[in-house]
């Protein structure tokens, strides 16, 4: 079950940093903490790989919120896609560690904005997810100059390179499951 109340926790918790004047930018990195809690773990005792995409949700969410897109999002009823994504895991999580999630914009181009997230336990990477995002407008991906506009941040720029860029080429090339 997804984690509604974790969810909206997340939001309150953004808020409130948001209102501190806790603020971001679209180029700084998003930091959260959380435990392992019991309802994010398989039978082998560490956090489930389904439940770490879902928890990324909630990085992604603190950053929205933090950077001022989550007030751009409501204001001219935007909405948020993922539409691929990879991850690597390194060390499991296991149940009540404290982890801290960051989350940060890697590159973007005309359509999509490239986000990079991560967990790390006592120092150490857990896991790492390179998503391709957009935002919505009516069931479609709007330009990202349109957001950036919004968020007064027309004059950046960071098309997406390395291993990011790969990445798109790549995943370009994927083929997409034949109809049966």
């Amino acid at each position: 079950m997804y984690p509604f109340i974790r969810y909206a926790s997340t939001i309150a918790h953004a808020a409130l940093q948001v209102k501190k004047g806790n603020t971001l930018t679209f180029k700084e990195t998003s930091e959260i903490t959380f435990r392992c809690r019991l309802t994010d773990i398989d039978n082998f005792l560490e956090m489930n790989n389904g439940r770490v995409l879902t928890l990324y949700d909630m990085g992604r969410t603190d950053f929205a919120v933090r950077s001022g897109l989550g007030t751009q999002l409501l204001r001219q009823r935007w909405g948020l896609v993922v539409a691929g994504s990879t991850i690597q895991y390194r060390k499991r999580i296991r149940a009540f560690e404290k982890v801290t999630m960051k989350t940060k914009i890697v590159g973007f181009d005309e359509r999509w904005i490239y986000i990079e997230q991560s967990m790390w336990v006592k120092g150490k990477p857990c896991s790492s997810a390179l998503l391709r995002t957009g935002v919505t407008k009516g069931g479609k991906v709007i330009e990202t100059a349109r957001v950036l506009a919004a968020l007064d941040q027309s004059d950046w720029q960071l098309p997406p390179s390395g291993y990011v860029a790969e990445w798109i080429v790549s995943d370009a090339d994927r083929p997409w499951p034949p109809q049966s």
